[in-house]
């Protein structure tokens, strides 16, 4: 079975900083064949792609708004990824959801096979 754990969300004011991390397992889960991402939703909206890394060459990708202000990373021999978010803006309130897909580079979440529970960000102005 293939699990995704998602932690480090929390409550945060304005122009704070946090960093999320994925760990990630399963007998069958080979986390370097799968590119990885972040995903976000924060209510009422749909889910929306914030930043990914793939899996051979840690190729990224960013959301426009959120370029500049978060990196994502991988640790292929530690299984994790994580989300280093700095200057964070009320409009990143949402569930923040990590991700992996056989995908080389996507941003589609449809293309993620695995997800995992979400954790919450709340970012208070």
């Amino acid at each position: 079975q293939v699990q995704l754990v998602e932690s480090g969300g929390g409550l945060v004011q304005a122009g704070g900083s946090l960093r999320l991390s994925c760990a990630t397992s399963g007998p069958t889960f080979s986390f370097s064949s799968y590119t990885m991402g972040w995903f976000r939703q924060a209510p009422g909206k749909e889910r929306e792609f914030v930043a990914a890394i793939t899996r051979t060459d840690s190729r990224i990708s960013y959301a426009d708004s959120v370029t500049g202000r978060f990196t994502i990373s991988r640790d292929n021999a530690q299984n994790t990824m994580a989300l280093q978010m700095n200057s964070l803006k009320p409009e990143d309130t949402a569930v923040y959801y990590c991700a992996a897909s056989t995908s080389y580079s996507t941003t589609y979440y449809r293309e993620y096979l695995y997800w995992g529970q979400g954790t919450q960000v709340t970012v208070s102005s």
